[in-house]
């Protein structure tokens, strides 16, 4: 497989989930590139809706405000500088528990998915409930997840990368209650689909997890495209 249409003409698609600073955006990039496809982080779908809340002072805002926000998201809102603050991965998280904005976000996902920008042949979607819920009859679904302590250090370095500085403490205790919060929302849990392979990255360098997933993908580990349900 090099990154074609299944049989059935429909783009391919691959899901890419898991937790904050497991890789999954790194392997997600790099899929795209390799294999000719687009490449929606859904994760800044839901930190524009944040940032959009902050500009306009609704930090707090509810549900109906943030879900309103949401369906009008652009894609101009995805390429601000700004999404990747603390302030706003943090309110993404909490908004990401509305089901009224996951609703709104939703269509914009299997839009992508079904339509790929740009005449590509297919999507490949990192987040957190690609492989559940966004597109749950995806041919390829990967969970990459990795220790906290390992996510930590992941965050920690790219901060000091960004010039920031943080306590190791205050990034480990953000981490693990940001986990809890997305494992335990109603909606859309944070968790691997039945059929995801999941993929520990605790050990394992971004080389190494890219070469694992582009053999399985190219059908060198064992395993095809799922077949979608229906087909």
């Amino acid at each position: 497989m090099s990154g074609t249409a299944d049989a059935g003409g429909r783009p391919l698609v691959i899901a890419v989930d898991g937790p904050a600073a497991a890789g999954k955006g790194t392997l997600a990039r790099r899929l795209a590139r390799h294999l000719g496809l687009a490449h929606l982080d859904t994760g800044r779908l839901y930190r524009a809706v944040a940032l959009k809340l902050i500009a306009a002072g609704g930090g707090a805002a509810d549900e109906a405000t943030a879900a309103r926000a949401a369906a009008g998201l652009v894609a101009e809102d995805l390429e601000d500088p700004r999404l990747r603050e603390e302030e706003v991965g943090q309110l993404a998280s909490r908004v990401a528990a509305m089901p009224g904005v996951r609703a709104a976000l939703l269509a914009f996902q299997r839009r992508f998915a079904a339509a790929p920008p740009g005449g590509a042949r297919g999507a490949v979607l990192d987040g957190r409930d690609i492989g559940t819920a966004v597109c749950p009859d995806a041919a390829f679904k990967f969970f990459v997840t990795a220790s906290l302590e390992a996510r930590a250090g992941r965050r920690l370095k790219e901060l000091a990368e960004g010039g920031a500085s943080a306590d190791r403490g205050a990034v480990l205790a953000d981490m693990a209650k940001r986990d809890r919060r997305d494992e335990a929302r109603a909606h859309a849990p944070l968790k691997p689909a039945e059929d995801a392979i999941v993929l520990d990255t605790t050990e394992l360098d971004a080389d190494a997890v890219f070469a694992r997933v582009l053999a399985l993908v190219e059908g060198r580990g064992g395993a095809g495209p799922r077949r979608p349900r229906g087909a």
